[in-house]
């Protein structure tokens, strides 16, 4: 086998290199393309999209800006939350 010919030093880099190239693959990578999907959902509010915060709150979004949005979580009762808070309704599994 071709790692018996290489010292200790060098397999001991090896190992290090393919356990950090893994954890990339299967951890790392996967989890900036969730927030990078995540991003592309806050830009795309406007109103009248139900919504979810991270909280639990289902509502209603009346206005939004840059970095806030307004929902509305009953009649005439208004709430500013950053958008960072909100998140899509998840959607029902049918049995």
């Amino acid at each position: 086998m071709i790692l018996l010919d290489i010292s200790n030093g060098w397999k001991t880099a090896i190992m290090i290199v393919a356990l950090v190239i893994v954890f990339y693959f299967f951890m790392i990578r996967p989890q900036s393309q969730e927030a990078k999907k995540e991003a592309e959902y806050r830009d795309s509010l406007k109103a009248g999209d139900r919504i979810m915060t991270a909280g639990g709150i289902h509502a209603t979004i009346v206005s939004t800006d840059a970095t806030h949005a307004v929902l509305e979580i009953a009649n005439g009762t208004n709430i500013k939350v950053a958008k960072t808070n909100i998140k899509p309704i998840p959607e029902r599994k049918r049995k």
